[in-house]
């Protein structure tokens, strides 16, 4: 997987899909800032969220942006998308290595070290930490800190997304601690301040 220092930002749906997100999503990704780009919808039917992955995936195409899906591995097949992201409690890497064959897999690891050292022995492709920050977007069970990426970079080489509360205040730090990505998602979709478009600017 390549690591672009320019594109570190792993972005990741808002739950709710409104009729602006299309055309927003294709601007940001214009800026070339973004590697990836997760679907998220929760409680949206299977039926839902192929007709709303077909739209993503061709702006995802255009604008040269890896798609893909979170949790459910039989979507990122049907939807042929560039992979799957996986939670603990989602299906085991090595059964969706067999539907997924070479696409990307990644692997939540909250905050543990020997989470990570089976998800790159299972060879997965990244490996996700957070929550770092307090974060509106999902509940925080578990808190990652800086100093879990220093120990992290030291006993693999797989790339790191950062996750939980990033916003352009904050971002600098996890890349300094040698994070790859950065995934975000309300302070792009939810922030009262700022257009999406003008959020993603301020991560230079």
């Amino acid at each position: 997987m390549k690591i672009s220092k320019k594109k570190f930002v792993y972005l990741i749906s808002p739950n709710k899909i409104k009729r602006s997100f299309y055309k927003d999503l294709d601007e940001i990704l214009k800026l070339k800032k973004v590697s990836f780009f997760q679907l998220r919808l929760k409680g949206a039917s299977f039926k839902k969220k192929i007709f709303i992955g077909k739209k993503i995936k061709k702006i995802c195409k255009k604008n040269k942006t890896k798609f893909l899906i979170n949790d459910d591995v039989l979507l990122a097949r049907y939807l042929n998308s560039d992979g799957c992201h996986l939670g603990q409690k989602d299906m085991k890497i090595l059964k969706a290595r067999k539907i997924l064959k070479k696409k990307i897999i990644g692997i939540t690891c909250h905050n543990s070290l020997a989470l990570a050292k089976l998800a790159t022995k299972n060879k997965a492709d990244y490996l996700a930490f957070g929550a770092f920050y307090h974060s509106k977007t999902k509940k925080t069970k578990f808190k990652a800190n800086l100093s879990l990426l220093k120990k992290i970079t030291k006993i693999t080489k797989t790339p790191i997304v950062a996750i939980g509360g990033i916003n352009s205040n904050n971002y600098k730090k996890l890349l300094l601690n040698k994070a790859n990505f950065l995934a975000i998602s309300g302070y792009i979709w939810n922030n009262k301040k700022l257009k999406p478009i003008e959020a993603i600017k301020k991560l230079k």
